[in-house]
Formats: C-alpha cells, sequence, structure tokens
C-alpha cells in the first residue's frame, strides 16, 4: 500500500496527489476529469470512467484448431460468464458445420446472446441486455419456484408412474443453468465495474452472497433431475407403500427446508435459518430408514430408490448450506452487535 499525506488548500479543499506511474497507465493528462466514488464500506475509489456506459469488453475466438463442439461450447459459456460483451469467432477459411450449430445452441442456453454478424469467417455475438433490468433478487426467486417444482414433479412422476412428468422436470433443468449463468455473469461484471454495482444498488459483497445462493439452489436443482432420472428404471416395477410413503415424507421436509432458507434469506431471519440447519438431522433419519427398508426389494428397486432417498436428502442438505450463507451474510457486518429480531 502506498501512504499518502492530505494537503489542504484553499482553507477548505483536501486534496490526494495521484500516483505518478499509476497516472500514466490509465493516460490522464493535466486537467483530464477522473470519477470518484464512495464505497459502501466508506474506501474512495477513483477512476478514468466518468461515463455511465456499460463498458464494452470484446473477446477473440479463433476456431481454425477447434475441434471439439463440446470444447467450443464450454469457451462461449465461459467468455460469457466472465462479462464480455462482445464474442467474436473466427476462421481462415471456413467454419466447420458444428461451430453454427454450437452458437445457435448457445445463443438459445443463455440469456441476452444474440448473433449480430455472420459471414463464411466471422460470427459476432453480442450481448442485449442491460444487467440492471435483472435484479439478483428477482432471478434467485425465479430459480427458488423452478427448482420446487420440479422436484416436487419428479416425487409426483414416480408416485403416479409418469415417464412424461419425469422427462419435463429433466426439461426444465436448462432453465435453472441460464439463470444460474446470468448471476455469475453480472456478479463478475459488478467486479470489474464499480458503476454498475452503483446502478444495480448492491454491493460486490452481496452480489458475491446472491451468487453462491444461485450455485446451491442449481445443485438441489440437479437433485430433482436425478430423481427424475431414476424414476423410468422402476416405473414399470411394484413399490411397497411403506417405501413410497417414507419417500413422500422425506421429500416434504427436504422441501420444507429449502423453503424455509430462502424465506430466512430475505427476511434476514438469523434464527430461522439456524432452526433450517438443526432440523435437517430428522430428514437424514428418514432417508437412512429408506435405505433400509429397501434391502428387503428387488436390487433394481433398491439401487433405484436409494439414489432417490439420496437425492433427497443432498437436496435438504443444500438448503441447510443456504441457511449457513445466511448467518455469514448477517454476522459479516464488522462493529455491529448482533441483536436477535425477536429476542427469543
Amino acid at each position: 500500500m502506498e501512504i499518502r499525506r492530505v494537503q489542504v488548500t484553499g482553507g477548505a479543499s483536501f486534496v490526494v496527489t495521484l500516483p505518478k506511474d499509476w497516472a500514466g497507465e490509465q493516460g490522464i493528462k493535466k486537467n483530464d476529469p477522473v470519477g470518484l466514488i464512495v464505497q459502501s464500506d466508506g474506501t474512495l475509489l477513483v477512476t478514468t470512467k466518468i461515463t455511465e456506459e456499460p463498458l464494452q469488453r470484446i473477446k477473440e475466438i479463433d476456431c481454425s484448431t477447434i475441434a471439439d463442439p463440446a470444447f467450443l461450447f464450454r469457451l462461449l459459456i465461459g467468455t460469457y460468464i466472465t462479462g464480455f460483451t462482445v464474442i467474436r469467432l473466427s476462421t481462415k477459411q471456413r467454419f466447420s458445420p458444428f461451430v453454427r450449430t454450437v452458437v445457435r445452441d448457445f445463443s438459445q442456453m443463455t440469456i441476452g446472446q444474440e448473433v449480430v454478424e455472420e459471414t463464411e469467417s466471422v460470427i459476432a455475438i453480442k450481448d442485449l441486455l442491460n444487467p440492471s433490468e435483472m435484479p439478483f433478487e428477482n432471478t434467485i426467486k425465479r430459480m427458488f419456484v423452478i427448482v420446487k417444482t420440479m422436484h416436487e414433479d419428479a416425487i409426483t412422476a414416480l408416485e403416479t408412474r409418469n415417464k412424461a412428468l419425469a422427462d419435463d422436470v429433466i426439461s426444465r433443468d436448462m432453465d435453472v443453468d441460464r439463470l444460474n449463468w446470468l448471476i455469475a455473469r453480472q456478479t463478475n461484471m459488478i467486479m470489474q465495474n464499480a458503476s454498475l454495482s452503483r446502478k444495480m444498488g448492491i454491493t460486490t459483497s452481496m452480489a458475491m452472497h446472491y451468487y453462491m445462493l444461485s450455485r446451491i439452489i442449481e445443485r438441489i436443482g440437479d437433485h430433482a433431475v436425478r430423481i427424475a432420472e431414476n424414476t423410468p428404471q422402476i416405473i414399470d416395477m411394484e413399490l411397497d407403500k411403506k417405501i413410497l410413503a417414507a419417500v413422500k415424507k422425506a421429500s416434504s421436509l427436504s422441501l420444507e427446508n429449502y423453503e424455509r432458507s430462502i424465506i430466512s434469506f430475505f427476511n434476514a431471519d438469523i434464527k430461522d435459518a439456524n432452526r433450517n440447519i438443526e432440523s435437517i438431522h430428522a430428514l437424514e433419519t428418514i432417508c437412512g430408514d429408506i435405505e433400509n427398508l429397501v434391502l428387503k426389494q428387488d436390487t433394481l428397486v433398491a439401487i433405484h430408490i436409494g439414489y432417490i432417498a439420496e437425492s433427497i436428502r443432498r437436496a435438504g442438505e443444500y438448503a441447510g448450506d443456504i441457511s449457513e450463507t445466511v448467518i455469514n451474510l448477517l454476522m459479516e457486518k464488522e462493529g455491529e452487535p448482533y441483536r436477535s429480531k425477536t429476542g427469543k
């Protein structure tokens, strides 16, 4: 850290000189304007970017040496998440046929990405979404509802032997992934651009908490998919009513933990978050009972019900992780003593 003393000029103005090396790197000359942004922690950010226009970042990808469609797709997703506003794909001759297919899939699976230029050797993808138009809170609430209904429908598909419903649950997972990628992208953009943080009315620390929350919700969605994937394997087999009842009870407990954890996040309720963590033990006990019950069943039934019970348990444990995030968030503020809202 470089320490500089504050000077006073004219008897009223406080002055601090800028480091010469930094000013040179930024191309600052005499009489050039700079922006001063007061951060939530009291620090002062000095920036040469004095307009509210979004920062334009361009990523060039040479497709000449890329032969794997999956690798190209991962490059595009990585570029999207890290916050580039324009992606330019190029090749020395003509694109391989798979490139256009991957680009089409990428633009359909992400939010705000559109092809704005396309020739035999160049494809340009531009971000048309204003990040501030998609508040973190709204995205998280939407993810919560999608994942909750996915889990509920996966259990219903098992109970009613409905393969079509199980397949529908699996297809909905892409909606969750799209929203999770969006939050990851917005978080990275906020880390790179302090003015965007101010415009969205969110601190970088809070953005990171939202990102962690979206990752956990996405994983809970993955376990709803696993329940749905295991259902068709035993759809034509006889299930013991006791096992099915235990699965439904475990699922109900898991969803209750999930819902309460989200409510405790938005209500900033540290006591409720703690109760959610403590209640996971009951869920783990029921899931253990299911694993013991299936030992008397056909091997195929035992395997797939075991996987389903494991996913129900993991979903509830991830809900506990959300509650731990709530506690960490509420205890994060330095210098502020903890006081229970209810006093209980």
